[in-house]
């Protein structure tokens, strides 16, 4: 199932609240004839488009390839959080990688922060950018494993930013009967993600990026040098960076196997007005502890930005709206009225480990993707580590790369069905407060 194009109109943008908000620029000229350049760069998400501005700032001629639109896929889609950390928890890190390794994706993921917030600022991107993420806990046991992690950021990493919330305190923040506690980050943040993605855009055509979109790559050629092909055109370069994530396709075997595909979704409440402090006290973003995630957050607007829902298969829901508004109705009720004025979904990529897979496919050819729904600050800092590790500075690179990458059991043909079998238990798990 091709899923550039099974749930969308080719070059056409979602019908979302982000879309509806953003300025996005004229379509870009397809890709026609031949090309060359230093690095070709296929996929204009978050991680190709920082690939591209800081290979391009480096001096390097750059053409970045894009099948639909730029910040088409997850980059202009997700809930926009720009979590602390990697994915995975630190205590976690440690057992999986080694204290030394695990204490180096932390600092990593504190200069992934900084790296979002300085190309803001630097790039004078308008993307609401706001301080604070919350998670919030579904049951008491969750509360002490989130507060047990805050202690061990504090104690070992020197991490102070969190604020502990107990059942009252997580009340007064956001006031629903569905959380026993939680933490609360103001050094993490929240931002527009489809207006992220277009400022990026911005930024690297100015400084020399050649964007072509509806210019969707169908192989790799490496028999002589690095050839990249498109419907009607093709690129020869030195490297290639492959930075499709959720929307790879059959581009690589390799990555597919690390990397699945999975949908999410995200409904946009009409404005509340001052019934927003009903949902949040505070202008924060949460991700809640369930294993089949909820997160939200209010726009600048003032309406509920609510993902969640469970969906299996690839294609979107036939009612995206039904799907979102059932855990969105368990955590606050008293929105059952409320009219949903959008709904949309999108694709991302998750791995076994819920950690981004780095490799080198092949001489002159790396990727990044599987950033597990982590991705507004880790696929920017992948596209930096991937324009470092072109320009010979790989250590960065290494510390991702050496993370082990396990591969989905079934290969292509059973790992939906067993990814459908998991799911549903720990939706299950989730019900049962387990």
């Amino acid at each position: 199932m091709d899923l550039l194009y099974v749930n969308d109109r080719p070059g056409t943008y979602p019908d979302s609240w982000y879309t509806a908000t953003a300025d996005p620029a004229e379509p870009r000229a397809p890709l026609k004839g031949e090309a060359r350049a230093d690095v070709c760069v296929i996929g204009a998400g978050y991680t190709g488009l920082s690939a591209a501005l800081h290979l391009a700032e480096s001096g390097l001629d750059v053409v970045l390839l894009e099948a639909h639109r730029v910040g088409f896929g997850a980059s202009g889609r997700n809930g926009g959080q720009l979590g602390s950390g990697q994915r995975m928890g630190q205590n976690g890190l440690e057992k999986l990688v080694g204290r030394d390794d695990a204490a180096k994706l932390w600092e990593m993921a504190e200069e992934t922060k900084a790296l979002v917030k300085s190309l803001i600022t630097r790039h004078k991107i308008d993307c609401h950018l706001k301080p604070g993420v919350a998670h919030a806990c579904s049951s008491a046991k969750e509360m002490r494993g989130e507060h047990e992690e805050t202690d061990h950021l504090r104690s070992r990493y020197g991490y102070d930013q969190i604020e502990k919330l107990d059942r009252d305190q997580m009340h007064a923040l956001c006031p629903s009967s569905a959380y026993h506690g939680g933490t609360l980050d103001m050094s993490a943040a929240h931002l527009h993600p489809l207006r992220y993605a277009l400022g990026l855009a911005r930024a690297a055509e100015a400084a020399g990026v050649r964007i072509h979109e509806n210019s969707r790559v169908h192989d790799i050629d490496t028999r002589h040098g690095r050839l990249v092909r498109t419907d009607h055109g093709r690129v020869t370069a030195d490297h290639v960076i492959l930075a499709c994530n959720g929307y790879l396709g059959g581009l690589d075997r390799k990555v597919a196997a690390r990397v699945m595909p999975i949908n999410n979704f995200i409904v946009a409440t009409r404005p509340l007005a001052e019934d927003a402090a009903r949902v949040l006290t505070r202008d924060v973003a949460v991700a809640d502890s369930k294993f089949v995630v909820n997160y939200f957050r209010l726009s600048h607007d003032k309406r509920l930005l609510f993902g969640g829902g469970e969906s299996y298969g690839y294609r979107f829901p036939a009612d995206i709206r039904a799907t979102v508004s059932k855990p969105m109705l368990e955590i606050f009720p008293h929105l059952k009225d409320v009219p949903l004025d959008y709904a949309w979904g999108g694709t991302l990529g998750i791995t076994m480990k819920r950690m981004p897979y780095f490799a080198r496919l092949a001489p002159g050819i790396l990727t990044a993707s599987g950033y597990s729904g982590h991705g507004v600050g880790n696929a920017t800092h992948a596209g930096q580590l991937l324009a470092q590790a072109v320009a010979g500075e790989t250590s960065g690179f290494d510390v991702m790369a050496r993370v082990p990458a396990t591969v989905f059991p079934g290969g292509s043909r059973l790992r939906s069905p067993l990814l459908v079998m998991a799911m549903t238990w720990y939706a299950l798990r989730d019900r049962l407060g387990v």
